[in-house]
């Protein structure tokens, strides 16, 4: 599940180092028409930046795990709202180059396909307003039953991957995304950036590979 501003293309350089394995991608529909294939069967979630949250508010059914690349469950207020606002407003005038800005902040300069604004207003309104963090807590003062453990949200297990040089998410972010999870694993490349998908592919298929193995 690709993230913001990108499309199931995103995924290319990664997916060819998986091509032993099955892989389904999403497409948000920024640049066209939208694909959204339903999975119907054991499946390990791969997600980019805000493709995390997409993921934790819609997850397959059937869902083992996700790996989420430079991904977050929540983005404000760790990235201040204002930010969010300006970028909404100027959608409706000049929605190629919030795009091409955005993208390019991300660390890609290739020139951007004509887009959908509709849809990229609705994912970053999402974004600014959505909230996937959240778990149940005991009562204060109480501890766990032997044996018994926190709920977690989401209740599969989690690999983040993050980037020390990620310009887009700050530390804080970085630091505190799946908190809530059941179970959350975490790998920090030491010297990547936003896209590690494409940057650092062979990276994320290693850490995907790890992943899947442990689940099997």
């Amino acid at each position: 599940m690709h993230g913001w501003g990108f499309d199931a293309g995103f995924w290319q350089p990664l997916a060819a180092l998986l091509a032993d394995c099955r892989i389904v991608s999403d497409d948000r529909g920024y640049f066209g028409p939208p694909h959204e294939p339903a999975i119907a069967e054991d499946c390990l979630v791969v997600a980019h930046s805000f493709g995390a949250m997409r993921a934790l508010a819609t997850p397959p059914p059937h869902c083992r795990g996700m790996v989420a690349i430079n991904g977050f469950d929540r983005f404000v207020p760790a990235v201040p709202r204002r930010v969010l606002d300006r970028m909404i407003a100027r959608l409706q005038t000049a929605p190629s180059q919030v795009l091409a800005d955005f993208r390019r902040r991300c660390g890609d300069d290739t020139p951007v396909a004509t887009p959908v604004p509709r849809r990229l207003h609705e994912d970053l309104v999402i974004m600014r307003d959505g909230d996937f963090s959240t778990r149940e807590l005991l009562p204060p003062g109480s501890s766990p039953l032997a044996g018994e453990s926190q709920v977690g949200h989401p209740p599969f297990p989690i690999l983040s991957l993050q980037a020390a040089n990620d310009p887009l998410l700050p530390q804080s972010l970085r630091d505190g995304a799946f908190a809530g999870a059941a179970q959350v694993e975490r790998r920090v490349h030491p010297a990547g950036g936003h896209l590690l998908p494409v940057s650092e592919a062979p990276y994320c298929a290693r850490a995907i590979r790890d992943f899947m193995e442990r689940l099997a």
